[in-house]
């Protein structure tokens, strides 16, 4: 990968005598879509939390554009699993957020978040509060919040974890449309192996603690990807490869990795 939009480059991080990742190090090109799987506790949470600048690693950088930005809040936006809408604020107030909390949001920030609500579906509930949504329209307005925050790197931590199987896919689909339209860098983590293939460029697999990247795959599934690909020969070649490296099920021999770790 020749110019990279984020690059991590040897980053670890341990908790006192526990090592919940190794050095690690991964290029990460403009505009393109990552998602990072691995067992429970690989140390995905942690990379996000390092890349965010909310831990700072122990040892490596983090550099954004070129720029050294280890340690340093900010620089790219952060949606978690849970939507952490305030409950006492509308949903435009909620997408604007970040504006209010900067010393407020004036009329410009405000007909931005009600134009991504128009686009993105929300546009009648925009003066609703979010107890009146539902668990789909929520993560919306989250990720409407994030998008709002101008920042070319979004991290998704497992977004759609807590949401029902149709219901995710739907926001699978949406979440590719506004992903499309809006040319941001999206680094997503998941424990969803269907859910990593059908959204990602590549997908990249953690080890068990201490977390490291074990492979990286490229998804070779055609954009726009319509929901028949989620039985097609590819994917599930793929989702088979990637699960035999997660949960050793599948005999090693069978599984050849892409691309090396950067």
């Amino acid at each position: 990968m020749t110019s990279a939009k984020l690059s991590i480059r040897q980053v670890s991080r341990r908790f006192g005598a526990m090592t919940a990742l190794a050095p690690t190090s991964l290029d990460i090109a403009p505009g393109e879509f990552v998602c990072v799987v691995g067992p429970s506790g690989c140390g995905k949470s942690t990379l996000f939390n390092v890349i965010s600048g909310i831990l700072p690693p122990d040892s490596g950088a983090i550099v954004l554009d070129g720029r050294d930005v280890t340690g340093r809040t900010g620089h790219v936006g952060y949606m978690l699993q849970k939507d952490l809408l305030l409950p006492w604020m509308t949903v435009i107030d909620n997408i604007v957020l970040g504006a209010i909390l900067n010393g407020g949001a004036g009329r410009a920030q405000r007909a931005a978040g009600v134009a991504l609500a128009e686009r993105y579906g929300l546009g009648e509930f925009i003066n609703h509060y979010p107890a009146a949504l539902s668990g789909g329209m929520r993560q919306r307005v989250a990720l409407m919040r994030t998008l709002a925050m101008e920042h070319d790197v979004m991290l998704l931590d497992e977004p759609f974890g807590a949401l029902d199987s149709q219901t995710r896919l739907s926001m699978q689909q949406w979440l590719l449309t506004v992903w499309t339209e809006q040319h941001r860098t999206v680094i997503f983590v998941t424990h969803d192996i269907d859910e990593a293939v059908y959204l990602a460029d590549r997908v990249v697999v953690m080890t068990p603690r201490p977390g490291r990247i074990q492979e990286i795959f490229t998804v070779n599934i055609p954009r726009p990807r319509p929901l028949s690909c989620l039985t097609g020969e590819e994917f599930i070649r793929l989702k088979r490869r990637i699960l035999s490296l997660i949960y050793s099920e599948i005999p090693q021999q069978d599984v050849h990795a892409d691309e090396t770790p950067s």
